[in-house]
């Protein structure tokens, strides 16, 4: 799923191209991306697109008259930026925006069509699709502390609900709880104060970090291959390759449709974190450490 970095990369690359300019025409291939039917989509033909923003991991577009499209991406949603009157592609393509400047095509490569446009009228009412999560970038360590410890969660679940911070998913809550070197587990009221700090700090360099890399691999051209996976990255998506800090091949908890990775070395003392399935299944023989692991490899226990 497209997480603060990505989107905002987006939305750089949006406001070069649409800010400004008015929508010709808009077609949509499926009925499910529509989740609203006022103000019906046809008002927005003609009316001049005045705001880019983002509200969590949502783009939203701004339009002439106080309009606004809201657009989640979901999992698999990607944005394309073609020459005007492109069509839309086949069983992936949802729809097209057209301007005077080219095509906005929206594509999702998911049988399970998730992703959602929802259009609103007003500020007020736009307000409603804002989950409300605290902005780490612009906010300070106390506002930080204060909103990961509204609720006991693990680190990994507080730092992905969209009503705690803003813009954070999978992906980069992997590499933020890397560099900070927590355990996805640990809960939130556990921190030491230097730990929060450490975190607070992890959290906006990642951020930061990602942000600056993705612009610089777009430069002037369409972030046109937006992914939760990167070379780069230290431990998502890395499942059983080495740890860029202490070699230790990378480990994974498998939850839901969803998994956290981690390095026992750098984030847990060398303790493996019991994957739910896998620990049923195996009981009092789960192993506890990496050597453990290793030993049942190699069939010596």
């Amino acid at each position: 799923m497209p997480e603060l970095p990505d989107v905002e990369v987006y939305l750089e690359a949006l406001r070069l191209r649409i800010l400004g300019e008015p929508l010709e025409g808009a077609r949509l291939a499926s009925p499910f991306l529509l989740r609203t039917v006022e103000p019906p989509l046809a008002s927005f033909v003609g009316r001049r697109v005045t705001d880019l923003r983002r509200l969590g991991k949502r783009i939203v577009i701004g339009y002439e008259g106080e309009l606004f499209m809201v657009l989640h991406l979901m999992i698999t949603g990607r944005l394309h930026w073609k020459p005007r009157g492109a069509k839309i592609a086949g069983k992936i393509g949802l729809a097209a925006f057209d301007f005077p400047t080219g095509t906005l095509l929206l594509n999702e490569a998911s049988a399970k069509k998730r992703a959602a446009l929802h259009l609103v009228e007003g500020e007020a009412a736009l307000a409603a699709y804002d989950p409300g999560g605290l902005e780490v970038l612009d906010a300070d360590l106390d506002a930080f502390r204060a909103a990961l410890t509204a609720e006991s969660h693990t680190l990994k679940r507080a730092l992905t609900d969209p009503h705690l911070l803003s813009g954070i998913g999978n992906s980069y809550s992997d590499e933020i709880l890397h560099r900070a070197k927590l355990s996805p587990f640990r809960l939130t009221g556990q921190l030491t104060p230097r730990e929060m700090e450490t975190l607070f700090q992890a959290t906006r360099d990642v951020l930061t970090e990602w942000t600056a890399r993705l612009r610089a691999e777009a430069g002037d051209g369409f972030p046109e291959k937006v992914t939760a996976f990167h070379l780069k990255m230290a431990v998502h998506g890395r499942f059983g390759q080495p740890c860029p800090v202490c070699g230790t091949p990378v480990q994974r908890i498998v939850y839901a449709d969803s998994e956290a990775n981690y390095c026992p070395t750098c984030q847990t003392g060398g303790r493996l974190l019991a994957d739910r399935a896998l620990s049923q299944l195996l009981k009092k023989d789960w192993p506890k450490t990496l050597e453990e692991l290793e030993a049942r490899k190699r069939g010596v226990v």
